[in-house]
């Protein structure tokens, strides 16, 4: 079956499904109506996201312990209700695919039970993702949950039955997609000569692959006409974090997604795949692990050729790298209700080795998976400028920015975000066990935080974006027919009015008054029963004035 006439097919039939079973929840059921009744056909990332790719968000959670199923459930469906908007010709069409991915690793059946818990992104927060968006109207037969691990050579099959039956009870509920394609087949039964372009592998020239010439990805990952919204876990790991980055690497098939193990793991891949790798890919690696070992990379001295060294640590950025060169997410999102320290999966420093988890109740988000990533783990106690997949990332152009303090962060509040200081969010250290120092002899312990002091002007000189001297307003949604978001800069704190008037110049609504903290801000502004036409607001301030122009459309 044709690709875009199998996304087709199983969005009408997830559509029809949903609406032949009773109605379970009539609260979601209701908002699917009126959005049908508003004509809504899509959603829209919140328009402040969208204009601001290079911020990173931090919203706050109230979940007061990891098992609270309900609580976390809640937290999922509002921010999914934060993040998107039903729209009439939004960015993201009913007609496209929503591919959810999820950290959904092996969790060496430990599954969903405390032990297993923080390997994985939380169900529980999932499930409250996928419903908050199919109740803001989007389809579940277009939504998809994937795991390239699962695939193939038998690769964590045996966790899949744990992990993956979880999740397919998630995707029951809202009529989404896990491993169900056309065929039949499972995905981890597919074999290299199911890998072939037109089936359910969407296949990648990667032009600029330092590694890689091709890469699989499991449909509708990496495809035209895909949103892409990347879940990851809040957990440290041999590579120091497993955050949005390293993710995105289970988008690959098998054995295409072994990022992690080193150059010599190439050796047993099949020659079939070999065949997409650069034929000179180890002179590559070669050459720029002596580069970065000789511009002083922290920790890349460190011996050995898989993860244990800062060679194979060299093979991982560059794999990541390549995928992410060819990667377009829509969203980048940290659950970190909460937190997990150790080896990633089920060794840690805690009692009997075991790994700890501490509640942050943060959920980091942006368009910059790297970006996120940065402000991820400086919150989780690391310094980011001691990991070498931020500096391959941002000497090959996929990160814009380094430095930490450099980059604009925002509290989101219902909505509205808020610049802020990043010394003003409070850090959960987890500790991991990346690439160990050795000192007068002396190995650091196995879990550890990387938090030596870095000197960011070493690599690049980077400010904070400047505020302007006057301040300014912009509609980030125009012409407007339900919500409208503004965004406001002011150059210092201020005592405000932010009024709206209609073309006679009359005043038809006040929006905001009182003080405000210099910075970037995200207004709301809805009409109510206004009519259509042209409307002005305007911005009077201790500091300035400045106003834009709307237009609503009924």
């Amino acid at each position: 079956m044709d690709r875009r006439r199998f996304l087709a097919t199983t969005a009408a039939a997830g559509v029809a499904g949903a609406l032949a079973r009773p109605a379970r929840a009539l609260h979601r059921d209701g908002l699917l109506q009126r959005s049908r009744l508003q004509q809504t056909d899509s959603l829209s990332l919140h328009p402040f996201i969208a204009a601001h790719p290079d911020a990173v968000f931090i919203r706050r959670t109230s979940v007061g312990d990891k098992l609270d199923s309900t609580a976390k459930r809640i937290a999922g469906d509002a921010f999914a209700r934060e993040i998107f908007h039903p729209a009439e010709g939004g960015d993201i069409p009913f007609t496209h695919a929503m591919a959810i991915k999820p950290n959904l690793t092996c969790t060496s059946g430990t599954g969903n039970t405390p032990a297993g818990m923080g390997i994985i992104t939380d169900l529980d927060f999932l499930d409250g993702v996928a419903g908050g968006i199919t109740g803001l109207g989007f389809p579940g037969g277009s939504m998809f949950a994937r795991e390239g691990n699962w695939l193939g050579d038998g690769y964590c099959a045996g966790e899949y039955h744990v992990t993956g039956v979880l999740v397919e009870r998630i995707a029951e509920r809202y009529g989404m997609h896990v491993h169900d394609f056309t065929t039949g087949r499972a995905l981890r039964e597919m074999t290299l000569e199911t890998l072939q372009p037109g089936t359910e592998v969407i296949w990648r020239g990667v032009p600029d692959g330092t590694v890689f010439r091709r890469i699989g990805y499991v449909a509708p990952y990496n495809d035209d006409d895909t949103f892409l919204l990347n879940i990851a876990k809040f957990k440290t790991h041999s590579m120091g974090m497993t955050l949005c980055a390293k993710n995105l690497q289970g988008m690959a098939v098998s054995p295409y997604v072994r990022f992690c193990e080193g150059v010599d793991a190439t050796a047993q891949h099949p020659s079939a795949v070999l065949q997409d790798f650069h034929a000179d890919f180890e002179q590559r690696v070669d050459a720029l692990y002596a580069e970065h070992l000789a511009r002083g990379i922290p920790r890349w001295d460190r011996p050995g050729r898989k993860t244990s060294g800062g060679y194979g640590m060299e093979t991982w950025a560059q794999r990541t790298c390549d995928s992410h060169s060819i990667t377009r997410t829509g969203l980048n999102v940290i659950e970190g209700i909460y937190g997990r320290n150790g080896d990633g999966f089920n060794a840690g420093p805690g009692p009997g080795g075991t790994p700890q988890d501490f509640m942050s109740n943060l959920l980091i988000f942006g368009k910059n998976p790297f970006l996120t990533d940065v402000i991820g783990t400086w919150i989780a106690g690391h310094e980011p400028g001691n990991f070498g997949l931020f500096h391959v990332a941002y000497e090959r152009g996929l990160m814009p920015l380094f430095d930490p303090a450099s980059i604009p962060l925002y509290d989101w509040n219902g909505g509205e975000p808020v610049q802020i200081d990043l010394s003003t969010v409070e850090r959960t250290p987890l500790v991991c066990p990346y690439l160990r120092r050795d000192y007068n002899g002396q190995s650091e312990e196995k879990y550890h935080l990387v938090d030596e002091p870095f000197d960011y002007s070493t690599v690049a000189a980077e400010r904070a974006p400047a505020l302007p001297e006057q301040p300014s307003l912009r509609t980030l949604t125009n012409p407007v027919r339900h919500t409208a978001t503004l965004e406001l800069r002011l150059p210092r704190d201020a005592q405000l009015r932010i009024s709206v008037h209609d073309a006679l110049g009359r005043r038809v609504d006040l929006i905001r008054e009182g003080h405000m903290r210099a910075g970037t801000h995200s207004i709301r502004w809805m009409p109510g029963r206004l009519v259509s036409g042209t409307y002005f607001v305007t911005l009077r301030s201790s500091v300035g004035a400045a106003g834009c122009r709307l237009m609503l459309v009924r």
